[in-house]
This record gives C-alpha cells, sequence and structure tokens, in this order.
C-alpha cells in the first residue's frame, strides 16, 4: 500500500497559490488516471482517495488542517490504514527550485517548510519519500505573502506542462525502486 500526500491549504481563497501546488498535482494525477470517479472520501480531517493503481492499494491524502498542522492528518490516515513509512511519498512546494523543475528526496530536513516540520514531528521520523515541486522565491516579497500568493497564468501554463511530466513520475513511482526513480528524474532538473 502507497500513500501519496499533497500539501497545501483548504478553501477557495488558497486556489492556485503556490503553497497549494501539492494539492495540484494530486488533482492533475487523479483526474489523468480517470481513478476520481468516486470522489473524495472525508476522513483524518482531510480529504482522502482510495484506488487500484499498477495493482497495488493507493490512498491520495490532502489535509484539510492548513499546512502548519498536516502532519495531524498524515498521521491519523498512516495510524489507521498501518502504511509504512517506507511506502509515504509527500508532495510539496519548494522555494529553492525554480518554477517548472522538481526534486525527489528519499528524506532529509523541512528546509523550513512547515508542512514537512510537522509531518516529521507527527510521525516521529524525516524518513519519509518527498516530491518537492518548484516555485522559485522573490526576495522582494515576504515569504510568507510569496507562497499564499497566485500563481501567474504564466507559470499556471508552465505548471500544466510540469503536472504531465510528473504524471509519468508518479507511475514510475509504483513500479521502479525509489533509488531508480531519483537517478531517472532527478538529473534531468538542474
Amino acid at each position: 500500500m502507497k500513500l501519496i500526500i499533497g500539501l497545501g491549504n483548504p478553501g477557495k481563497e488558497y486556489e492556485n497559490t503556490r503553497h497549494n501546488i501539492g494539492f495540484m498535482t494530486i488533482d492533475y494525477y487523479v483526474k489523468a488516471k480517470k481513478c476520481d470517479t468516486n470522489g473524495w472520501q472525508k476522513k483524518f480531517n482531510a480529504l482522502y482517495m482510495q484506488v487500484n493503481l499498477a495493482g497495488e492499494k493507493v490512498i491520495f491524502l490532502k489535509p484539510q488542517t492548513y499546512m502548519n498542522l498536516s502532519g495531524e492528518s498524515v498521521r491519523d490516515c498512516v495510524n489507521f490504514f498501518k502504511v509504512d513509512i517506507n511506502d509515504i511519498l509527500v508532495i510539496s512546494d519548494d522555494l529553492d527550485l525554480a518554477v517548472g523543475n522538481f526534486k525527489l528526496k528519499s528524506n532529509g530536513s523541512s528546509g523550513g517548510h512547515n508542512g514537512l516540520k510537522n509531518i516529521a514531528e507527527c510521525l516521529g521520523t524525516t524518513e519519509y519519500k518527498r516530491l518537492k515541486v518548484g516555485i522559485a522565491k522573490d526576495k522582494s516579497i515576504d515569504i510568507k505573502d510569496y507562497v499564499l500568493g497566485k500563481i501567474s497564468s504564466d507559470d499556471l501554463k508552465i505548471y500544466d506542462a510540469l503536472f504531465n511530466h510528473l504524471t509519468e513520475v508518479l507511475d514510475d513511482y509504483f513500479k521502479l525502486p525509489f533509488s531508480d526513480l531519483m537517478s531517472k528524474y532527478n538529473q534531468k532538473n538542474r
């Protein structure tokens, strides 16, 4: 069983904001794979969807706790479904990567990302996998305002192409060892 978590903030006012790139990535994937036919269920203070992909049970999770408390939903879902830490992939925004870039990581620090920090606190480990999606950085804007800011129409076009590519990455995530997945895709993102 795999658990794929997209990070973001709930509510209309946060749609198409940089901090919601995790939600957007998951939404694109489940729509592209036509696995959203039963819709999202509410549980764990989150929206979740349970599907079968590549012969494996997969849970998609979008915490509805707001970013800084994402770990509470993740912990409740992990405990309920008895998900192994090695089977968790968290998709989040990353200020240090340019728009259109992404990076796979097998573990590590939060890098200042409050959602990742809270997940590590609630799970008691930083040994979960990540798919970090670049949102760039604008030093002239306060970080909080920047991550909660709307994505420009030009950047939305870039993300649309990127989400299509990330669909391939997620498909391969179900087939390849994670080290092979990182080797295959990370080298293309410099």
